[in-house]
C-alpha cells in the first residue's frame, strides 16, 4: 500500500497535468527559473519574518511606554 503525501495532493489540486507529469518520471525543463523563484519565496519568507518580528518589538515598546505614562500619572497624583 503506498503512502500519500500531503504535497502529492496539494500538487494534484493545483494542477493535475503537473502531478501526472511528476508521477510519471517527467523533470520540469525550465530549472533555472524554479530556482530563481524558490530563491525569491525564501528570501520573501525572511523579509515577513522580520517584519513579524518588527511588529512585535514595536508593540512591546508601545506597552512599555504607556505603562511608563501610567506610573508618571500615578506618582504625580499621590505626590
Amino acid at each position: 500500500m503506498k503512502t500519500i503525501r500531503a504535497s502529492e495532493i496539494g500538487t494534484y489540486v493545483y494542477c493535475q497535468r503537473a502531478w501526472w507529469f511528476h508521477k510519471s518520471g517527467y523533470e520540469p525543463q525550465n530549472q533555472s527559473e524554479m530556482a530563481s523563484g524558490a530563491e525569491l519565496h525564501e528570501q520573501h519568507g525572511r523579509v515577513v519574518l522580520a517584519t513579524g518580528c518588527m511588529r512585535s518589538l514595536a508593540y512591546g515598546l508601545l506597552l512599555s511606554a504607556l505603562l511608563l505614562l501610567v506610573i508618571a500619572l500615578v506618582t504625580q497624583a499621590l505626590s
